[in-house]
């Protein structure tokens, strides 16, 4: 929706298709799902092109049918968002393979994929300060401040702002891959997800263990929730 947002000007025609439509925005035309009356993405997808939009979102694609028209959407000019339910951003371009979506139409469509998770915000009425370990500060890259002492790490204590949990909101370890050559190159030569993320992150990708970890040196979180997020994620693999 914040994508949305930024492209939505009153010289773009923007159709969306929803299961459910979650957040109403104002000037683009949202398109719920009713399997009740064959009201499919794939269904719907196929009417709104008919309509000439500029901008196209797709809530999810659940299948390879989606996947097909979304691809040749985005084929014949216009702009295409959409989710899938994947691990981290290389794994969408497997997930699609999966789905046999053909490489060539992959590596000539896809811009780029962002990846997200949710960890949990430190409370900024009670997080208290500590040196880190040796370890944390080599794993985390600190370099020492002017002083010559290293930046404190913040954990989780606890009061009544948060109730006692230590933890207030939530904010988002993210990672964005670029579509460029060498992916291009390694999707067409049928590399894994472990491959693409090696090649990504060569040619500039921070990988959301490492936006959090910046984001728990920065005091928004801490390395132990962004371990927790980083882990269940590692283990769904």
């Amino acid at each position: 929706y914040a994508a949305l947002s930024q492209l939505n000007t009153s010289d773009r025609k923007i159709l969306t298709v929803e299961d459910p439509v979650e957040y109403q925005i104002e000037g683009i035309n949202q398109i719920p799902i009713r399997p009740s009356i064959d009201l499919s993405f794939a269904n719907a997808l196929r009417a709104i092109l008919r309509q000439d939009p500029d901008v196209i979102m797709i809530g999810e694609m659940r299948d390879a049918e989606t996947a097909r028209i979304a691809i040749q959407a985005a084929l014949t000019g216009h702009k295409v968002l959409s989710t899938l339910h994947t691990n981290d951003a290389p794994s969408s371009i497997t997930r699609l393979q999966d789905m046999h979506v053909d490489d060539y139409l992959i590596t000539s469509t896809i811009d780029g994929v962002l990846a997200q998770r949710l960890v949990r915000r430190l409370c900024p009425h009670c997080r208290e300060a500590y040196a880190p370990s040796q370890w944390l500060v080599d794993e985390l890259g600190l370099a020492p401040l002017a002083d010559g002492s290293m930046p404190p790490l913040y954990r989780a204590i606890g009061c009544e702002a948060c109730d006692h949990t230590g933890y207030r909101g939530r904010t988002t370890v993210v990672e964005l891959l670029v579509m460029n050559e060498p992916l291009r190159r390694a999707i067409v030569a049928n590399a894994d997800a472990d491959g693409l993320r090696d090649i990504a992150r060569k040619h500039g990708m921070i990988d959301m263990r490492t936006d959090g970890l910046h984001k728990a040196v920065a005091g928004l979180t801490t390395v132990e929730e962004v371990e927790r997020v980083v882990q269940a994620r590692n283990e769904a693999n």
